[in-house]
């Protein structure tokens, strides 16, 4: 009998691809294990990641079972990478090469070496999962599979299956993704990151996160699939928002707490200036923004230096999309885009209008910050929630007395009311957010009537117009209200000079 002489790589040890192999004689196959690998595994093992190292365990283990010798070969090389290392290996020798990873076996063919691709069948289907109402699948080692079902701001984490997810299980979605992937490489679909504990790419619609040991405390993969792709007119701003993003929004952040929309309406923009005859390119990491294919997309993380800066001012858009402001780098490349007349549009993490501002006025000087930052648009729940503009002044900032002390401060307007909310200056070398719109303070009228029926009532609103109170009441506890309340509360009023109506709670919302 000529036995087959099979040399496996890391990824075959991961998923166990070699067991299917061994048969119940253990006559007909010669299990190798290259040490450069044995080498790779040991390296894996000291830095958190066991996946090879118990793959090679059970592939020993089972294998004593079949009466197969597991036997080490070759020597480790300093002048090449493991994975060349055991190619040349089975190329000279004349080994099957098993793999799961398909790159990897289409290098084997390149190369004349007779190689195994098998990889075992996954446990779920990304495409089955993502129905029109989920926006993402969250996969974990020793955890049930999660999905994230709903929209943005309106969501609920579900687990889809109460069987856990082992190393295996992980691994084999990893495989089937990473096969799938370089079988339509293209503009839908590219690598975006490929390292050891981290892979990041755009696999069509979507975008898929694969994080291992260190990096991580254990195998991990999350798919984001866009719910929806919208235009800028499907968010009915008022006309003169879109007037002012036609003509002279050129700074324009967009702000907001995470998974509230900021990416959907950044690309809504960006196809909006594009419809408009402008050139817009964006700055992305990953590049995961569904777009037409006459607006670039560049992948910061694919970039080295200053590349990104450099093309970009060298290309000269009229506006450039940048998804995703994190890192003080990211700040400087809009700064500096602005700086040389740019329109900018960048993406960035806040629980407020004010917060997004403040990572960006202690970079510049406050006397410009409206000419980088003209336009801050603030999203909750997939909607713009607030639109707020800057505008620069010499004056006594609020706060401030005396008239010496005059000096540029930087006002922030709600713009559809037109009403200052915000002024920024810098005082000593501080930059101070100063509150200019104060909240109207709780009328003592309705203080003291809210005092009488809190004894007795557990629910109501009262509304003060001019010296009327109008009190809304549940139902249910009117009769209290008129048998314990009202003789006091209207006592009470007659001596504070106000009238009072009483209503169903009901009547509240008309």
């Amino acid at each position: 009998m000529v036995q087959e002489r099979i040399l496996p790589d890391e990824s075959a040890l991961r998923l166990d691809a070699a067991r299917g192999f061994l048969g119940d004689g253990g006559g007909a196959v010669r299990l190798l294990i290259h040490r450069a690998l044995l080498k790779r595994v040991e390296e894996r093992a000291f830095s958190g990641d066991t996946a090879a190292l118990d793959g090679l365990r059970r592939l020993t283990e089972e294998s004593n079972k079949h009466g197969v010798v597991v036997e080490f070969v070759g020597s480790v090389s300093h002048d090449a990478g493991w994975r060349e290392t055991l190619l040349e290996y089975c190329r000279e020798n004349g080994l099957t090469f098993l793999t799961s990873d398909p790159i990897t076996a289409r290098v084997a063919e390149a190369m004349g070496v007779r190689c195994r691709y098998v990889i075992p069948e996954p446990p779920l289907n990304i495409d089955e999962i993502f129905t029109s109402d989920v926006m993402s699948l969250h996969l974990k080692e020793g955890l049930p599979p999660r999905i994230k079902r709903g929209h943005p701001g309106s969501w609920v984490f579900q687990e889809i299956d109460s069987r856990v997810m082992d190393r295996i299980a992980i691994e084999s979605m990893i495989a089937h993704i990473m096969q799938k992937a370089y079988d339509n490489l293209g503009t839908e679909t590219f690598i975006e990151i490929d390292k050891p504990d981290l892979t990041i790419l755009q696999l069509g619609d979507y975008r898929v996160v694969i994080t291992r040991p260190p990096l991580s405390d254990g195998m991990e993969i999350t798919v984001v699939k866009p719910m929806v792709r919208v235009r800028l007119e499907d968010y009915q701003l008022p006309t003169r928002v879109m007037e002012r993003l036609a003509v002279r929004a050129e700074g324009i952040l967009i702000a907001g707490p995470p998974g509230m929309g900021k990416s959907t309406f950044a690309q809504a923009l960006a196809e909006y200036y594009r419809n408009l005859n402008k050139v817009v390119k964006t700055i992305e990491s990953p590049r995961d923004l569904k777009l037409p294919p006459d607006i670039t997309q560049y992948s910061k993380s694919a970039s080295k230096d200053n590349e990104l800066h450099h093309v970009l001012l060298l290309s000269r858009p009229d506006y450039t999309v940048f998804d995703e402001m994190r890192e003080q780098a990211d700040f400087d490349i809009y700064i500096d885009l602005r700086y040389a007349g740019i329109g900018m549009i960048g993406v960035i993490h806040a629980s407020s209008p004010i917060d997004a501002l403040h990572r960006v006025a202690n970079k510049v000087d406050i006397g410009i910050l409206p000419s980088i930052v003209d336009t801050l648009i603030f999203m909750n729940k997939g909607s713009v929630a607030s639109i707020h503009t800057l505008e620069v002044s010499v004056k006594v900032p609020t706060g401030l007395k005396r008239a010496d002390l005059a000096r540029p401060t930087v006002i922030v307007k709600n713009f559809l009311t037109d009403e200052p909310e915000h002024e920024l200056y810098v005082f000593g070398e501080r930059v101070f957010f100063v509150p200019i719109k104060e909240k109207k303070p709780e009328d003592k009228r309705v203080k003291i009537i809210s005092q009488i029926l809190a004894r007795h009532i557990e629910d109501y609103t009262i509304e003060l117009e001019n010296d009327t109170a109008r009190i809304y009441i549940p139902e249910e506890q009117l009769r209290t209200y008129f048998k314990k309340c009202q003789n006091k509360v209207l006592k009470t009023a007659r001596r504070m000079k106000l009238e009072v109506d009483v209503y169903p709670a009901s009547k509240s919302s008309y």
